[in-house]
């Protein structure tokens, strides 16, 4: 048997990372189509037709037995379905796409500046008190005030010897994602809800992976607020709906009402244009025309309230209209809170205001 081989590059590629990149394809037009896989599928054999993105060693339908053998796609009545596993790994290739940029900001970590019983060891040490983990107890401390107080001969440990090493106190966090599935997001054309839905369950990927034992709820805001299971979001649909945030903060702050007293925050993914509101009589008053100032007002009042209520607000801004940044900003001023400004074209690099900590920074 003879096997030719040719020259290794460095731009050359093994069957897994090819496998990898075609994986990652797919999902991201699974994203496009909103969960259906044949549509997916087919744009993926245009898509070779047209970019030869297959070869001898791959071909499309072996890519779909490799779907099928990691159990990202099943077939059920003549058809290819996502399963659990294949919103999973969507999951985690949006997180990986959008904060790998981000890892060295510590983007989401729950540490405060106060020490108590947490699980991260400091290097201080306190005397020991009652529900103190015997693993944090600092042994040669111990040993050194036994022996100061009696020294080697008549050695005896006592409770007023024992010291344990600091703890970090680390709070638990309740957090609601709220994405914008109005018309807006498909407007003129721009593709917004796709980048939308990646930062949505890159959101909840960073959660529910480095923060397993926190709350996490998600909502999407159109016409009005409606509380969704994670395992939709790749299904989400832009309706003909206008932008009714002021109902998705007053959902998601009635949902974090009742998480007791814990950290809470607000992740808003949307293009940033409030059109619509209930009126006192629960009437949708709506205007798309601009920003109408009866609508801002309502919607900066509730983020107000949220920041009353101690909840903070991240709006991650899919565009960049000066008009509709505007009003991100002035909606992080009054909940004091945070906004991340992306372009479409580039999720990874962000735009960072923090006005809690008064700092404006590219990310």
């Amino acid at each position: 048997m003879r096997f030719q081989y040719s020259q290794w590059n460095e731009h050359s590629t093994t069957d897994e990372q090819k496998l990898e990149q075609l994986t990652k394809l797919f999902n991201y037009l699974v994203l496009q189509t909103s969960g259906d896989v044949e549509e997916a599928l087919q744009w993926l054999r245009q898509l070779a037709e047209e970019y030869g993105i297959f070869d001898e060693n791959l071909s499309m339908e072996e890519l779909i037995d490799k779907l099928k053998e990691l159990g990202v796609i099943e077939e059920a009545n003549n058809k290819f379905e996502l399963t659990t596993k294949g919103i999973q790994k969507i999951r985690q290739d949006a997180l990986k796409e959008i904060f790998s940029s981000l890892r060295k900001n510590q983007f989401g970590s729950h540490e405060t500046p106060h020490t108590g019983s947490g699980v991260e060891r400091l290097s201080e040490t306190k005397k020991w008190n009652f529900g103190d983990m015997p693993t944090n107890i600092d042994l040669t401390s111990t040993m050194t005030n036994a022996l100061k107080r009696d020294g080697i001969d008549n050695f005896n440990l006592i409770e007023d010897d024992l010291e344990v090493y600091e703890t970090e106190n680390l709070s638990s966090c309740a957090t609601v994602v709220m994405i914008d599935i109005s018309h807006s997001m498909v407007l003129y054309g721009e593709d917004r809800i796709t980048p939308a839905k990646q930062v949505a369950m890159a959101l909840a990927e960073l959660i529910q992976t480095k923060f397993p034992k926190d709350f996490l709820a998600c909502l999407t805001f159109g016409d009005d607020a409606q509380l969704i299971s994670l395992a939709e979001i790749p299904f989400l649909q832009v309706g003909p709906f206008h932008t009714n945030t002021r109902a998705g903060l007053q959902m998601a702050r009635n949902i974090l009402r009742k998480c007791g007293n814990v950290n809470k925050q607000i992740f808003m993914v949307t293009d940033g244009k409030p059109s619509a509101m209930f009126d006192d009589a629960g009437r949708l008053y709506k205007n798309s025309f601009g920003l109408d100032p009866k609508i801002v007002n309502k919607t900066l009042d509730e983020a107000v309230q949220c920041r009353r209520e101690k909840i903070t607000i991240s709006t991650f801004m899919i565009a960049q209209d000066p008009y509709l940044i505007n009003f991100v900003e002035e909606l992080t001023k009054a909940n004091k809170g945070r906004a991340y400004y992306s372009s479409l074209s580039n999720l990874g690099q962000f735009i960072f205001v923090d006005y809690i900590k008064n700092r404006r920074k590219r990310v």
